[in-house]
């Protein structure tokens, strides 16, 4: 308790501090400013709004602003246009921009945001930090040769950076539990020291020495990794696993030892406390300390090395799944057989990627050897998480809440106990091994989803909308994809669809077309359609590459057409031909949404071949429903798709001229727009719709059975 009083304490004056001081002041005022800063992280590239941004984690050093002129040394995080010089920033160089300060909230770890509209370099990085850019991009270049996978999982498995790690691949790791490979742990220093270790005592370093190459070798680990709090927070928890098992700590002390490093990361960085990986990194280390020994002493009849590279990282996705879960939404069915797997294959991809990293000071041919030899165990990665991503069971969807929290828990925990007795047996091992492919070679189904009869389906992809109406087995159209790959391929699996008779994408914004890539994987896509608006032209762009990547034909199409696919007929009626002639994107450098294009979004009346009628609205506004309502065409239907997420903005006309039955708002649980407006929600009860959420209910299915309607929510 009194640990609890003093963190809470330590905590609460951070804050206070950091959020209370000038440059908060400034940023509450929305003050434009002239900064010098120190880049702290790398540059990337963030496209959760309307436009994408580079977005860089900075430390802020001078800060001048209405009258005011404050030194000091405070994080914060800068955003600029693509086009800014910040594009090619290392990590330790000195810049001075202006910009506007944004205000941080009191749970952020940082003292503004700074929106950047001019940069100029003052001053190049210090000597150490520009070895650390030549080693990174060593790494990089060693790899450069290799196929895509493998060039991009290296540096993700040795030092974190995913800046080149598909979205594809990146769902493959969620739904198989691998994901925790491309991010930096503490399993990347130990992999790291132990290698550095041995190669020590073979050339005859003894004794102190040793511990001094240690030391010099987490510093160089830190500084290769970056120096942000995931880091700190990877290497503290590493030493601790090491320390344990180096001196032979059982578990009782292993862990005592944890709740150390625990508590003193707390004390330096009370947010972490509000941080889901540290929470993971946390359970992870607990849970290697805790099982993966005993676990690995139980398989005696295998050889040591493969008995621990098994069983590390089963303990710790044991030991992580029901915060996983929280977050995911989902169950890594298949993730215990594929961490099994891959764990082998971990170890040498990440200490030859280290040496292709130091090697590349020595020699670019030395490297790129050590770069081979890394990209192999990295291929047989993705290959084992493509093939146990493409089992029927792979995962399964739970709801999260407490319950079914508390059940993965226990569960979690009744199997922790359970598998000592297993691995002791090759023939308990076996019988296991032959359980597991049975039940992945069939997916797992929540109880009674999806419903036997369905024709349409609104999934669950959190802030965003994707609409799947079904033509026939196996076979639907989709309208719009989520912000993410993940949910929409989740729901699409879910429901079996093997076809997608037509992708339509509604309009560019990141919350309809992010999920595109999780479309491909195991379907075949027939026909992609958009309306005729290429705004913004970088969203459009990504849109037209993928559809030309995958040989899909790609159509425009404008108000007055009728597509008939199998027994289902589409009729756009919204926007007409030439609408949006020379539009472009609003909002302070492009960054902003765009009214505009979305009352320029694709509408649609649809009859599924059930006699089901559906209004696919998008995210048009009320300007854009007052226009399309003035056009006179017959709107009425059963099921409305309430427009832009059920937002405060609604045309009462609009929506009453649908006289629709039931009305379905997709928007994602706890958003933070405020979706659906309670304003909007009594709106349409008042117009006597059943009103529908799937940021409450998860994914909604409504179909229409014998002249009999049925509604099935997954919550």
């Amino acid at each position: 308790m009194l640990v609890i009083v003093v963190l809470g304490g330590l905590a609460l004056g951070r804050s206070e501090h950091l959020h209370r001081s000038p440059v908060a002041e400034l940023a509450d005022q929305g003050a434009v400013v002239r900064a010098e800063l120190v880049v702290s992280g790398d540059p990337r590239i963030s496209t959760a709004g309307f436009s994408p941004r580079l977005v860089v984690p900075v430390q802020l050093r001078v800060v001048e602003g209405r009258g005011e002129r404050i030194s000091l040394v405070r994080a914060a995080v800068a955003s600029a246009p693509l086009d800014s010089a910040l594009a090619d920033a290392v990590v330790g160089s000195r810049w001075q921009v202006d910009g506007r300060l944004g205000a941080a909230e009191p749970q952020d770890s940082v003292v503004a945001f700074l929106r950047i509209t001019r940069a100029r370099p003052i001053a190049a990085p210090s000597p150490s930090w520009q070895v650390v850019e030549r080693l990174r991009e060593g790494l990089r270049q060693s790899v450069a040769t290799r196929p895509e996978g493998p060039r991009a999982l290296v540096p993700a498995l040795v030092v974190g950076d995913v800046s080149a790690v598909s979205d594809e691949l990146k769902a493959t790791f969620v739904t198989t539990g691998l994901t925790h490979l491309t991010a930096v742990s503490g399993a990347n220093l130990t992999l790291m020291l132990g290698f550095v270790l041995v190669m020590a005592r073979w050339i005859g370093v003894r004794g102190r020495w040793l511990t001094v190459v240690a030391v010099a070798t987490t510093a160089v680990f830190v500084a290769l990794c970056r120096t942000e709090p995931s880091v700190l927070r990877a290497t503290a928890m590493g030493l601790v696993a090491l320390a344990a098992v180096g001196r032979g700590a059982g578990a009782g002390k292993a862990v005592r030892h944890l709740c150390v490093a625990m508590v003193a990361l707390l004390a330096i960085d009370p947010w972490l406390a509000r941080s889901a990986g540290f929470a993971l990194s946390t359970l992870a280390t607990g849970g290697i300390l805790v099982w993966a020994g005993q676990w690995a002493d139980r398989l005696r009849w295998a050889p040591r090395v493969v008995a621990e590279a098994a069983c590390v990282p089963l303990a710790a996705q044991l030991a992580t799944q029901p915060v996983v879960s929280a977050l995911s939404g989902q169950v890594s069915v298949v993730g215990l057989l594929a961490n099994a797997l891959a764990g082998p294959l971990v170890g040498p991809a990440t200490v030859a990627g280290f040496a292709a990293a130091g090697l590349s000071l020595v020699h670019p041919g030395l490297a790129a050897l050590a770069g081979w030899a890394a990209s192999w165990p990295a291929q047989g990665i993705i290959w084992i998480g493509q093939a146990t991503a493409a089992l029927p069971g792979a995962a399964l969807d739970i709801p999260a809440t407490p319950t079914s929290l508390a059940v993965l828990t226990a569960a979690c925990l009744v199997t922790a106990w359970w598998i000592p007795h297993v691995l002791s047996r090759r023939w308990a091992c076996a019988v296991v091994v032959l359980v597991m492919v049975l039940v992945l070679a069939r997916a797992p189904t929540a109880p009674g989803w999806p419903p036997q009869h369905w024709d349409v389906v609104f999934c669950d992809v959190g802030q965003g909308d994707a609409t799947v109406v079904r033509i026939g087995p196996g076979t639907a159209i989709v309208v719009d994809t989520g912000p993410d790959p993940v949910p929409v391929d989740r729901c699409l699996t879910r429901l079996g669809i093997s076809r997608v008779a037509m992708l339509v994408l509604t309009h560019h914004h990141a919350d309809h077309i992010g999920g595109l890539d999780g479309i491909w994987p195991g379907r075949r896509v027939d026909l992609v359609v958009t309306g005729a608006l290429r705004s913004p032209a970088w969203a459009a762009e990504q849109v037209e590459a993928a559809v030309e990547r995958h040989g899909v034909r790609l159509h425009r199409t404008v108000a007055g057409e009728r597509i008939v696919v199998g027994g289902l007929v589409w009729q756009t009626v919204w926007p007409p031909l030439g609408a949006g002639d020379g539009l472009e994107t609003t909002g302070d450098d492009g960054g902003g949404e765009s009214s505009a294009e979305n009352d320029l979004s694709v509408v649609a009346r649809v009859v599924t071949p059930t006699g089901v009628t559906l209004l696919l609205t998008g995210d048009i506004e009320p300007t854009g429903q007052a226009a399309l309502l003035a056009t006179g065409q017959d709107l009425r239907v059963q099921v409305l798709k309430v427009p832009h997420h059920g937002s405060g903005r609604q045309d009462r006309d609009f929506l009453a001229a649908t006289g629709a039955v039931v009305a379905v708002t997709s928007s994602g649980q706890g958003n933070t727009y405020g979706h659906p407006a309670p304003r909007t929600v009594e709106l349409l009860s008042q117009l006597g719709m059943t009103v529908l959420r799937t940021d409450r209910s998860g994914p909604v299915a409504i179909g229409l059975d014998e002249d009999r309607w049925s509604v099935r929510t997954l919550r």
